[in-house]
């Protein structure tokens, strides 16, 4: 069942996929009304899962589920799994790769392999007050207090030591 994203309580699991680029109008029209149509059927072992999905700065689709309601399960989440990667064969973009990491300059959103995000911490390029995007975080309330942040303050302050 689907139900406004802001409707969801902060509790409310999310998973977070990264594009390696930005989606054009036409795609992200495309995104919405396909994952509109899969969310509004999506189910666990026949009951509604009470779900949302929110897309944000063109890189990033949230999946977001009320638990509360219904909780997910291993085949649910296949399910979902199922429809990003053919979003990935659709649009010839990865969603999947964990390995891609998310920074800001300004209000560009860049997005680099793991080792070229070493590296430019190396070279001086990223600091520590860097915007990046943490999308290790587990629900709604993380995602909107500890999903953009400065790189010192996610997992990715590993890099400066």
């Amino acid at each position: 069942m689907f139900v406004d994203f802001d409707t969801l309580g902060p509790d409310a699991r999310i998973w977070i996929y990264q594009s390696n680029r930005a989606f054009t109008d036409q795609e992200l029209d495309a995104v919405s009304n396909q994952l509109r149509s899969f969310v509004e059927d999506w189910t666990r072992h026949g009951d509604d899962l009470k779900a949302s999905f929110d897309i944000r700065y063109d890189h990033f689709i949230i999946l977001a589920v009320d638990e509360n309601f219904t909780q997910v399960s291993g085949c649910s989440i296949d399910a979902s799994t199922h429809v990003f990667k053919n979003f990935e064969q659709q649009f010839q973009v990865e969603l999947l790769n964990k390995l891609n990491t998310a920074f800001r300059n300004g209000d560009h959103i860049n997005i680099v392999s793991l080792s070229d995000f070493q590296r430019f911490v190396q070279e001086d390029k990223i600091k520590p007050d860097t915007l990046v995007f943490n999308n290790m975080v587990q629900n709604k309330g993380q995602l909107e207090n500890s999903w953009e942040v400065p790189a010192n303050k996610s997992w990715h302050s590993r890099y400066f030591n």
